[in-house]
């Protein structure tokens, strides 16, 4: 058995510095040109006109990739025997695949989501209970935003084991409001009023027309489906408005308040 003559120490030490340091640059050009490679793959995808959720993918895949096999590099340059290294990262990845078999699940979605395309990135989507604007597909995960703003991951495995609503995928949406009047309220004025009101609010569509109708009667009094369409990105403006447009147009009518009658029993 071969001893280490550590009376030479300090050249061992500088040798190891050597390597240490030779590893560290190794490191940090490897992550740079694999930053790069990859950033110029992006651009001539982009260039070609490759859709962004597939350059997302495939610069996520390349860049994982290209670090697994600078790692087993460096690992080689420190005297690592890699071939062993490789048999044993094949086994520990067998044993880690049995255990993390949501990863590879997660990942095998990953692909269907990227070849079946129920939605891309930037569109608004509805699933596994999260609503919200796509903004990356991940080998795992996706990535949504939601409307207050909060960053949101979903397991792939769960996001297309899940019903999918794709706000996005038709050129407009439909917005369902009510307007509950009076008893004695005159419906078809109010009806006449609200479609010229909605017609002005800006990102009403024109093409379909908003829709104002009596949809049911209440205790209050007749009940109005009030409908205006709009681009599925303007959705809550136009909510909003429409919702301010029923309150002011009714109320600068001099519509009366809706009101359950009440009816007194004499003892």
């Amino acid at each position: 058995m071969n001893q280490i003559d550590w009376s030479n120490w300090h050249y061992l030490a500088v040798q190891l510095g050597i390597k240490v340091v030779g590893a560290l640059v190794f490191w940090v050009v490897g992550r740079w040109l694999i930053r790069f490679a990859s950033g110029m793959l992006d651009r001539q995808l982009a260039r070609r006109g490759v859709d962004a959720t597939l350059v997302r993918y495939v610069h996520s895949f390349l860049s994982v990739s290209l670090t697994v096999l600078l790692v087993i590099g460096i690992l080689g340059y420190l005297g690592v025997e890699t071939t062993t290294f490789a048999a044993v990262l094949a086994a520990a990845g067998v044993a880690i695949g049995l255990a993390w078999s949501g990863l590879l699940a997660n990942f095998a979605a990953g692909l269907f989501l990227i070849v079946l395309r129920p939605f891309k990135v930037g569109d608004i989507i509805c699933a596994a209970g999260v609503t919200g604007t796509v903004t990356e597909i991940g080998l795992f995960a996706t990535t949504i935003d939601t409307p207050d703003n909060v960053k949101t991951l979903v397991g792939n495995n769960k996001l297309f084991s899940d019903n999918i609503q794709n706000y996005s995928a038709n050129p407009f949406r439909r917005v369902d409001l009510k307007a509950q009047l009076a008893v004695g309220a005159d419906h078809a004025q109010a009806i006449a009023l609200l479609r010229d009101k909605l017609a002005a609010i800006p990102n009403v569509l024109a093409d379909p027309k908003p829709d104002v109708a009596l949809l049911e009667f209440t205790p209050f009094g007749p009940v109005l489906a009030v409908r205006p369409y709009c681009k599925p990105g303007d959705y809550w403006q136009v909510y909003f408005d429409s919702n301010l447009a029923i309150r002011e147009e009714l109320g600068r009518a001099g519509f009366p308040v809706p009101e359950q009658p009440v009816a007194l029993r004499q003892l």
